[in-house]
């Protein structure tokens, strides 16, 4: 069996840039790339993983931590990393941390001692200090949320300006009385969004009231899992004096028990905006209008980056920032109604 310094011998280049051919970086020049893939094609040559795990003392695996793998959003990150990972001819690990902060560490932990090569967390806590005792040697990228009390890459988006966004479009089309509804402040996510809810209405000129703002800790991780919960707040609104004529879902597993309680009522006149996408949105009438939180986007920067700091490209903590889209799709866009 041919192997990585055969290749580099007879392509006349050095092994390193053998294993960056393999895993497709683009820092290298298509002259080189075709004359090492030509010379991997006539040797046959596949890259030997159990040699390599010996060799390193690692395992041909990275892990994934996210919240809930059930939630549309962290199903496309994992999915997409995933990919990425089998093109390098490697495997995935996944755990849920679920929204209780005290259980990250221990399942996060869990992951590392399995000798992976690299980690992903879309952390829950609001510490992640202790991963400093693993030092540097798992390369580990925090994706749609930063991590608190130790330096580390991430690549997150700004969940108060998106926030404050989607509420300013229904500012836009006439709408006065928004309710925010979603989880529970407890997560950094939705404590930001309410953030940029409550600015967006003072931005107009618009007193925030309490009485609009929605958040039930029942739907951390699992949304409305109970129909008859979305049914119970889409009536608790509707039934204020001053019913609002617009609602904010503040999390896409929010947005669809929402959706469908309010297509249960009948009451397809009130506008919506759901911050993130989710499965049938778009085929409902009228259709949601949404902030797309583009999960593969985000997926693909974050592999990206972890890739680099496992083959030792990149020195340093990396932050990125992705910047969101407004779909208009119909519900975002209806006026007031009048009763």
């Amino acid at each position: 069996m041919a192997t990585m310094q055969d290749v580099a011998t007879r392509a006349g280049v050095s092994a390193k840039t053998v294993s960056r051919v393999f895993n497709d970086d683009p820092n290298v020049t298509e002259k080189t790339r075709a004359k090492v893939q030509a010379v991997m094609a006539d040797m046959n040559y596949r890259p030997n993983m159990l040699a390599r795990r010996f060799r390193e003392g690692k395992d041909s695996a990275i892990g994934i931590a996210v919240p809930n793998i059930g939630d549309p959003f962290f199903a496309t990150i994992i999915r997409t990393i995933e990919q990425l990972a089998m093109e390098r001819g490697m495997f995935v690990f996944v755990t849920t941390l679920g929204q209780d902060p005290a259980l990250e560490e221990q399942r996060v932990e869990r992951l590392m001692r399995r000798n992976i090569s690299g980690m992903v967390i879309a952390p829950v806590a609001g510490d992640q200090s202790y991963l400093k005792s693993w030092g540097s040697s798992v390369p580990t990228v925090f994706v749609d949320r930063e991590a608190s009390n130790i330096e580390g890459s991430s690549v997150f988006v700004d969940d108060e300006l998106h926030a404050a966004e989607a509420v300013a479009h229904l500012i836009s089309h006439g709408h006065e009385r928004i309710a925010f509804v979603g989880d529970d402040t407890s997560l950094i996510t939705t404590k930001k969004r309410l953030a940029g809810y409550r600015s967006a209405l003072t931005a107009a000129g618009i007193a925030h009231d309490t009485g609009l703002e929605l958040m039930d800790a029942r739907l951390l991780s699992f949304g409305y899992v109970d129909r008859s919960i979305a049914d119970d707040h889409v009536q608790m609104l509707l039934a204020l004096p001053e019913a609002p004529t617009a609602i904010f879902g503040a999390n896409a597993l929010c947005s669809m028990g929402l959706a469908a309680a309010l297509h249960r009522a009948h009451r397809g006149e009130i506008a919506f905006v759901s911050f993130g996408d989710f499965p049938m949105a778009d085929a409902l009438t009228p259709a949601v209008t949404v902030i797309d939180q583009n999960p593969e986007g985000l997926a693909r920067l974050t592999g990206e980056i972890l890739f680099e700091q496992m083959d030792g490209m990149v020195a340093g903590p990396v932050s990125k920032v992705l910047r969101l889209l407004l779909i208009e799709r119909g519900s975002g866009e209806l006026p007031p109604f009048t009763s």
